[in-house]
C-alpha cells in the first residue's frame, strides 16, 4: 500500500460521526438541510427557505449559494430548476435514487452523481448512499439519498478556509469528491478485516461461511459500481483544466483525489478476486468433506454387509444339521434307516459333510 501525500488544510480525515438516530418520515423531515450564501469565501447569509436563498443571492451578484437538500420534493427541485436553469433530465435523475456515478455537463451547469459508502461495524456490512450535485457559476446544490456522506463537515472545513472557498463552486465540488473518497478508507479496512475472518472460518469448517462470502461479494459488486466510474470522471475533469481555466491549487487537489480513488478501485477489484478465490476454495473443501462423509458411509455399509454375510453363512451352516436332525426326529414307523445299525453314525456324518461343504463354499466366496 503506497504512502499517501500530506493533505492540505481542507483535506483532513473526517472524525467518526455518531450513528444516526432513526430517520423521520419524509413528511416530518425538512428537505433543506442547510442553505448559505457566501461572498469572497465568507458566509453572508443563512436563509431558512429556498425562496429566501434566491433573494439573498440576487442581493449579492458576486456571491455563491450552497444549498444542501435531502430527498427533496418534486416541487422543490422544480423551483431550483427554474431559478438556476437546471436541465430537466438532470432534475429527473436527482428525483430518483439508484443512479450510476456519472458526470454530465449541461451548458454552464455540471451534474455529478456520486455513490458514498460507510462501514457498519455492528452489522459488519457496507451501507451505500447516493449524492447528486449541481455545479453552476454561482451555485452548488447537493441532493442526498441516504445517510452518507455527512456534508456538514465539508461545509465546516471549507468555511475555515475562506481563501479556498472563494474559488467558487468548483472548489466545493472537489472538497465533496475528496470527502466521498476519504469515506471509502474505513470501508476498505472493514472489508479487509471481514475477508481475514472469512478465511479463518473457511478453514475452520464453519457451514455458514458460504452465505457470508456471497453477501460480501454482492457488497463488493456495489462497491465496484461506486468506485470504478469515479476514475474516468476525475480524469474527465482533469482533461478540462485548460478549457475551463481551473485554478492550479484545485488542479493539485483533484489529482490527489484521483490517485486515492484509483488506489481504492484497485483494492476493491482485489477484494472481489479474493472473495472469488475463497468461494472456490470453500466449495472444494465442502466437496472434500462431502466425499469423506460419503466414503465413511460407504465403508460403514460395506462393513455392515460383511457382517450380514458372516451371520447368514453361519446361520446356513447351523441350519443344515438342524434340518437333518429334524427329518430323522419325525419318528415315523416306515422311515428307512430307522432299524439300521449305522443310521446314527450316518446322520452325524451327513450333518458334518453338509456343514463342511457349506463352510468351504462360503470361505471361497470370502463370506467367512
Amino acid at each position: 500500500m503506497s504512502d499517501r501525500r500530506p493533505r492540505a488544510a481542507w483535506r483532513r480525515h473526517p472524525e467518526p460521526s455518531p450513528e444516526p438516530a432513526s430517520e423521520p418520515s419524509r413528511a416530518d423531515r425538512p428537505s433543506v438541510v442547510q442553505a448559505s450564501v457566501y461572498r469572497e469565501g465568507r458566509r453572508v447569509s443563512s436563509p431558512a427557505t429556498l425562496a429566501d436563498t434566491f433573494r439573498r443571492l440576487r442581493e449579492h451578484p458576486d456571491g455563491m449559494a450552497w444549498i444542501g437538500l435531502q430527498r427533496p420534493t418534486e416541487a422543490e427541485l422544480h423551483s431550483l430548476a427554474a431559478e438556476f436553469d437546471l436541465h430537466e433530465l438532470a432534475v429527473e435523475d436527482a428525483l430518483e435514487a439508484h443512479q450510476r456515478p456519472k458526470l454530465e455537463r449541461y451548458g454552464e451547469t455540471l451534474f455529478v452523481v456520486l455513490r458514498a459508502a460507510r462501514y457498519l461495524d455492528a452489522q459488519e456490512e457496507v451501507e451505500f448512499g447516493e449524492l447528486h450535485i449541481f455545479v453552476g457559476p454561482d451555485f452548488l446544490i447537493t441532493v442526498r439519498h441516504g445517510a452518507a456522506p455527512d456534508l456538514s463537515t465539508v461545509r465546516h472545513r471549507m468555511e475555515e478556509n475562506p481563501d479556498l472557498l472563494a474559488l467558487g463552486p468548483e472548489a466545493v465540488l472537489y472538497a465533496i469528491l475528496d470527502a466521498v473518497v476519504d469515506g471509502y478508507a474505513p470501508v476498505v479496512a472493514g472489508v479487509q478485516n471481514d475477508i481475514d475472518e472469512i478465511e479463518t472460518e473457511v478453514f475452520g469448517g464453519d457451514p455458514a461461511v458460504s452465505r457470508r462470502i456471497y453477501e460480501l461479494s454482492r457488497e463488493m459488486v456495489e462497491f465496484q459500481r461506486a468506485t470504478r466510474p469515479l476514475v474516468g470522471m476525475l480524469h474527465g475533469l482533469m482533461a478540462g483544466f485548460a478549457k475551463y481555466g481551473t485554478d492550479e491549487e484545485l488542479q493539485r487537489y483533484l489529482r490527489d483525489v484521483a490517485d486515492h480513488v484509483t488506489h481504492t478501485s484497485e483494492r476493491v477489484d482485489g477484494f472481489r478476486q479474493a472473495l472469488t478465490d475463497i468461494l472456490t476454495v470453500n466449495a472444494t473443501l465442502v466437496t472434500q468433506q462431502q466425499n469423506a462423509e460419503m466414503r465413511a458411509l460407504a465403508e460403514a455399509g460395506f462393513e455392515q454387509n460383511e457382517e450380514i454375510k458372516k451371520i447368514s453363512s453361519w446361520a446356513a451352516i447351523l441350519f443344515a444339521p438342524t434340518l437333518v436332525g429334524t427329518i430323522y426326529g419325525m419318528n415315523f414307523e416306515d422311515m428307512p434307516e430307522l432299524k439300521w445299525a449305522g443310521g446314527y453314525p450316518f446322520a452325524i456324518l451327513l450333518m458334518a459333510v453338509v456343514c463342511v461343504s457349506l463352510y468351504v463354499i462360503f470361505k471361497k466366496r470370502d463370506w467367512l
